[in-house]
């Protein structure tokens, strides 16, 4: 039989894992536990870095698992898929640690206190480990009952790079190819700075509108992944961001003689990412927020039937009633576990939330692990607007705390360690659900990769405090060096409420928004996080989503349409991965001062079109004219 993509399985059967439940292979091994902590501590200092400078973090799942493969499969001649995949689950934790630390945190040092390293660790720990607690109960829901629901583009595309480690063949030829196109391409993009990535242009006669669209190969294989309808979706949302609110708020701003809060400035001096950066974001949280709790609320049978089955699990043993790559860490332990880290956040001054934010926590917690969990499985974990959902908890916490009698700075930093501890249980909880579905794909063993992500998060936690400190002393947060702009946001959001001036008309603008789009029998969640993000992300990935869907149209033989699937996937794994890699060696780079620049984009952004359009026909060609061949897969 032909080989089959990972994520591919008939309709109707169920799904077969690369590694079957009945075969035990070395996964969680000390070796897998070292490598992967230390992968952990560095992919965290590199993001925190990158995140503090420019917003926004490169997703380490993948590049994790080159790595692990390189140093496990490659140097050490050690042969376990489900080893390379350990080392991924437990090294990807401290990315996501470290976004979920850089988008709040350095608010604090930003109001003048000097939170120490056992704060920042406690904090970030103990989101950490109720993101991936959290998780657990819905696991089945979204991993296995969603299973071709949810694309979890990531997720897929890290499985796959595993996959063609260990069988080589032509699938690894796609991947590889994908990725030396992936890794070269962001090199001379972003490492030398030979053309920019990010292109865009305003649209004459139309004021405050603007296109434009990171050209990134790794977005082109999101969209490839995930879809021409969730694709359209997304654009969707993005078109009515920077097509019609910033226009329409362009047009009414024009004549004003005074700045309208929450901007500084005159509407006319703002510009299209003035207006998207001090009204959009706004607009966006709220359409997130509104689409999250609708999505959630659509799923909550379903859930609350994976939950029980999960309760029901309680009692049973390690003896063979449930499979192995079905078994998730004992539901007593994780009940106890997370009512004990409720408890001491909501009794221990160390972590300044006090009782009614340990409450909050455990409320919105457990919301946004499950919202951000599917938009994982949606569009994977780099497009997952954690700070979103963050600056949703602040809008809600920040009230709650205010009418419960906390003002001043001691409410500001309760409320913002409130946000700090879901912010990371929310980014965890994406990483947790994308290597879950990572090892559900090739045979991994749920607990024992619970198990790894909660090492992944203790092992980062404990660097993070220091790393936050070093890294202050050496630049500032805020300066020019270490802008911190999410974290800023965070800290304007408490302040405005705070103190009355919230522009809480913006927020509901987006919660009505996502009521219309259920209205109409469309799900709202991707087109409000198309609302959130700028129009960059969206474009991109409506391409690939464009190919897929041209794929669908043309190819009517089932059989060849599921063959040219594969190889479009292994494809845009290679896509993702290359440039994954290349994004994390660069924020090495960057986090030790070396500037890898020969020019100021000489090639420019047309320049720029034409190598993505390059990059767009490789795709098709791998898609439409590839063979590959055929190769029998051992069980």
């Amino acid at each position: 039989m032909a080989q089959k993509n990972v994520a591919t399985g008939a309709d109707g059967e169920k799904f077969t894992p690369y590694v079957p439940a009945n075969k035990v292979m070395p996964e969680f091994t000390g070796l897998s536990i070292v490598l992967g902590i230390l992968l952990s501590v560095v992919f965290g200092a590199a993001n925190a870095y990158l995140g503090l400078k420019v917003g926004m973090t490169v997703s380490a799942s993948i590049p994790a698992a080159v790595i692990s493969m390189t140093i496990v499969r490659v140097i050490l001649k050690r042969k376990s898929i489900l080893e390379n995949n350990m080392v991924q689950t437990i090294a990807s934790a401290g990315e996501s640690l470290a976004a979920g630390a850089i988008f709040t945190l350095p608010a604090l040092f930003l109001w003048g206190e000097s939170p120490s390293a056992l704060t920042m660790t406690l904090i970030t720990l103990a989101g950490g480990a109720l993101g991936v607690l959290f998780m657990i109960p819905i696991r089945r829901y979204l991993i296995v009952q969603e299973h071709g629901k949810l694309p979890y583009p990531e997720g897929t595309a890290c499985a796959e790079v595993l996959l063609a480690g260990e069988e080589g063949g032509s699938g690894a030829g796609l991947i590889f190819a994908g990725g030396g196109i992936g890794l070269i391409y962001k090199f001379l993009g972003d490492g030398l700075k030979l053309f920019p990535t990010e292109i865009e242009t305003p649209i004459k006669g139309f004021d405050g509108a603007a296109i434009g669209m990171d050209v990134l190969p790794a977005l082109l294989g999101v969209g490839f992944i995930i879809g021409p309808k969730i694709s359209a979706y997304m654009l969707a949302g993005a078109i009515l961001a920077w097509l019609a609110f910033i226009p329409m708020i362009t047009f009414i701003g024009s004549d004003l003689t005074s700045a309208v809060l929450p901007a500084a400035d005159l509407i006319k001096d703002l510009g299209y990412w003035g207006i998207w950066s001090n009204y959009i974001r706004y607009i966006g949280a709220g359409a997130v927020a509104a689409g999250g709790i609708i999505s959630m609320i659509k799923s909550l049978p379903v859930m609350i039937s994976s939950f029980r089955d999960a309760v029901k699990g309680f009692g049973i043993k390690a003896s063979g009633e449930i499979e192995r790559t079905d078994k998730d860490l004992n539901g007593k332990y994780v009940t106890i576990a997370t009512i004990v880290i409720i408890v001491l956040m909501g009794i221990l001054p160390v972590i300044p939330v006090g009782i009614m934010g340990a409450i909050l926590i455990a409320i919105f917690g457990f919301l946004f692990v499950t919202v951000s969990s599917r938009i994982v499985g949606l569009l994977g974990s780099s497009s997952n607007p954690v700070s979103g959902m963050t600056i949703a908890t602040l809008l809600f916490t920040t009230i709650i705390m205010k009418a419960t009698g906390a003002s001043g700075k001691p409410g500001m930093i309760a409320v913002l360690c409130v946000g700090a501890v879901i912010c990371t249980a929310a980014a965890i909880a994406g990483d947790t659900s994308q290597d879950l579905k990572t090892g559900y794909l090739v045979g991994a063993t749920p607990w024992k990769q619970q198990l790894g992500e909660i090492i992944g998060v203790a092992a980062s936690a404990v660097a993070i405090g220091f790393i936050m400190i070093l890294l202050n002393n050496a630049y500032t947060f805020g300066s020019k060096e270490l802008g911190a702009p999410q974290a800023t946001l965070m800290k304007l959001v408490i302040e405005g409420i705070m103190d009355g001036n919230l522009p809480w008309n913006l927020v509901f603008i987006g919660v009505s928004s996502s009521l219309i789009f259920e209205v109409l029998g469309i799900s709202s969640l991707p087109v409000a996080i198309g609302i959130y993000l700028p129009i960059h992300l969206s474009t991109p990935i409506m391409v690939g989503g464009l190919v897929k869907g041209a794929l669908d149209l043309l190819v009517k033989n089932n059989e060849e349409n599921k063959a040219k699937t594969e190889n479009g996937i292994l494809y845009s794994s290679g896509l993702i991965a290359g440039e994954g890699l290349m994004g994390i060696i660069l924020a090495g780079f960057a986090a030790a001062n070396v500037d890898l620049a020969v020019g100021n984009y000489p090639l420019g952004q047309l320049g720029a079109l034409i190598l993505f359009c390059l990059v767009i026909l490789s795709l098709i060609y791998y898609v439409f004219f590839k063979k590959t061949e055929e190769k029998t897969v051992k069980k």
